[in-house]
């Protein structure tokens, strides 16, 4: 399954609700764009969770270009997807690799947003590309975490590093990337404990783990990636907003897109947090994971209503 493919089926469930909105809106071959019409379609796309500012600026596209005029769907749609395109702008990003040894990548995110499977995605896609994988378990708080990914490490195939319950998260880090650095291996992909973002004591043990791993590689970690639960909407923005406080988080990863309506949130997170959308989950098995392209986002949003 390509990328589009991926990325129009994690989108399924918003854009059916677009597709039959549309319609509704489009009721006649061509509509009069008033105050009327405008106001219809801001209650449309605030639907999809793009957030306040994105939908002002789409609405005053459209406005600007065909007030006063009857237009198609077609070109109402047109214009949508073009203005879409230039908010999320951003270079596709996939991992960023070290320029030499290992490259280390640290996943965090609240409890429950899918970093656990997010991060057995991102270790089948990297092994597949040749990479030699060892996972650090550092949810040592939560007995069922590490057995989880425990579980993900032999099912894929990859060396894993444990600690026992209660040991400090930091600890693990650092003996996760000793033994990347000690058998050779390409990557070394680190969890971290599920926190709410107003926990500060946990916040701060991020960057703790953050200072562990550079003692053994001063630049790294080269990726700290941000899981958001796609079906939290608006609330992952302040997630981002507080994580990317307390540790240098370079990108993010959009889990659960598949079970939302309101994969909109994906443009207000571009719009309002600033980090690249590095990968999107669009379902439970290690294969359903896709690099985010924010054209291909685009277009697939739309490809129900475009089929009309």
């Amino acid at each position: 399954m390509g990328l589009f493919d991926k990325l129009r089926r994690g989108l399924n469930k918003t854009a059916n609700i677009l597709k039959t909105d549309v319609r509704d809106l489009f009721k006649s071959e061509g509509r009069l764009i008033d105050d009327a019409f405008l106001d219809e379609m801001r209650a449309i796309l605030f639907k999809t969770d793009m957030g306040y500012d994105s939908v002002e600026k789409i609405v005053d596209e459209v406005a600007t270009k065909f007030r006063g005029r009857v237009v198609t769907l077609q070109e109402v749609v047109a214009t949508w997807k073009a203005k879409l395109a230039e908010l999320m702008a951003q270079d596709t990003a996939p991992i960023k690799f070290a320029e030499s040894g290992p490259t280390i990548i640290m996943v965090c995110g609240v409890n429950g947003a899918g970093k656990t499977t997010s991060i057995a995605k991102l270790a089948h896609l990297l092994k597949s590309e040749g990479k030699q994988i060892v996972l650090g378990a550092g949810d040592t708080f939560r007995a069922a975490a590490v057995q989880q990914l425990t579980i993900w490490s032999e099912r894929l195939g990859v060396n894993i590093v444990t600690g026992e319950p209660g040991a400090h998260p930091a600890s693990v880090a650092y003996r996760a990337v000793e033994e990347c650095i000690k058998t050779g291996a390409d990557v070394c992909i680190v969890d971290t404990a599920g926190r709410l973002q107003t926990q500060r004591n946990l916040m701060t043990e991020l960057t703790k783990i953050q200072d562990s791993i550079r003692k053994q590689i001063p630049e790294a970690p080269h990726e700290v990636l941000l899981v958001l639960d796609a079906t939290t909407g608006q609330n992952g923005i302040s997630q981002a907003n507080s994580f990317t406080e307390s540790v240098d988080c370079t990108g993010i990863v959009l889990a659960k897109l598949d079970g939302t309506a309101k994969g909109g949130v994906v443009v207000a997170i571009r719009q309002q947090v600033g980090l690249p959308v590095k990968y999107v989950g669009v379902g439970e098995q290690p294969e359903d994971w896709a690099l985010f392209s924010a054209d291909e986002f685009v277009d697939a949003l739309f490809a129900e209503v475009e089929k009309e």
